[in-house]
């Protein structure tokens, strides 16, 4: 995942405790998904899997059984049943899917490229389409600061659930959504 320019040992510290962030936030929506039901279930679900799949992503290589191929084809096919949701158009609620969708072929384009680098390609480093990957970064920017702000501006107010759960306090889904939008600029960053 990583291929940046700090130094080993930052490297590794930052590349664990992006590790701990998601695998946290996925930990928070498994738990979420397990109280709700209907839709609700259904969404916490999806950020579960995103969360945990990024932190399987963020991990150092070589730690863990999955590899790029693996994590390629869970993606692959969450971003396929992301699609599949959308495909009564974007309607109340489904711009949760889309952005799901969006999310999900992120990490599929990452775990691309870590399966080119592991080829050989770039002498080891990820280097993505700059076209894409900028787009993606301007995407999950945008999605952070659209986020911090709502969760800011939540401060002072009573809860209001953003999407399907309405069974958990707003501020906290808001926050572990914000984490796991962090991470993946993060992620995209370090490409």
């Amino acid at each position: 995942m990583h291929g940046s320019a700090l130094p080993s040992a930052a490297s590794a510290v930052s590349g664990w405790l992006l590790v701990a962030l998601c695998a946290t936030s996925g930990t928070y929506c498994l738990l979420r998904a397990r109280r709700a039901g209907g839709a609700a279930r259904g969404a916490a679900v999806g950020e579960a899997l995103m969360g945990l799949g990024m932190a399987a992503m963020a991990a150092p290589s070589g730690t863990g059984p999955w590899g790029p191929g693996i994590l390629l084809g869970v993606f692959c096919a969450a971003a396929a049943h992301a699609l599949w949701l959308l495909r009564g158009g974007l309607g109340v609620g489904r711009g949760h899917h889309a952005h799901h969708a969006v999310g999900s072929l992120a990490m599929a384009y990452m775990a691309y490229l870590g399966l080119s680098a592991g080829a050989g390609h770039a002498h080891g480093q990820r280097a993505g389409l700059p076209l894409v990957t900028g787009a993606l970064l301007v995407y999950f920017a945008g999605y952070v600061l659209l986020g911090g702000t709502r969760l800011a501006a939540a401060g002072g107010t009573p809860p209001v659930p953003v999407g399907p759960a309405p069974d958990a306090p707003g501020e906290l889904i808001r926050a572990c959504r914000l984490t796991m939008g962090i991470g993946m600029l993060a992620m995209l960053l370090s490409m």
